[in-house]
């Protein structure tokens, strides 16, 4: 090896330590702010889903007509069985 690419091991190995806490700090620092963002996008996703559906919903809104004759029958034939019972 030449005397420069001993002297360049050297002080790669001096700064060793100070140069992986700077790779770690960066690498933390990017799976951070990757995490934020992941959760901006999941969050105006939903948001603007939950928008575009309500916003259907209200321009058709749905009617259910239920048919309760059946159960009205029934109770008023139980009452009519308990008053004759009495």
């Amino acid at each position: 090896m030449s005397q420069e690419k001993v002297d360049r091991y050297k002080k790669e190995k001096a700064n060793r330590k100070q140069t992986m806490k700077r790779e770690k700090l960066k690498n933390t620092v990017v799976t951070i702010i990757g995490g934020i963002v992941c959760v901006a996008v999941v969050g105006w996703v939903g948001y603007s889903g939950y928008n575009y559906f309500s916003s259907q919903k209200a321009a058709n809104p749905t009617q259910t007509e239920v048919d309760l004759s059946a159960a009205t029958d029934y109770l008023s034939e139980l009452y009519a069985e308990d008053d004759s019972a009495e």
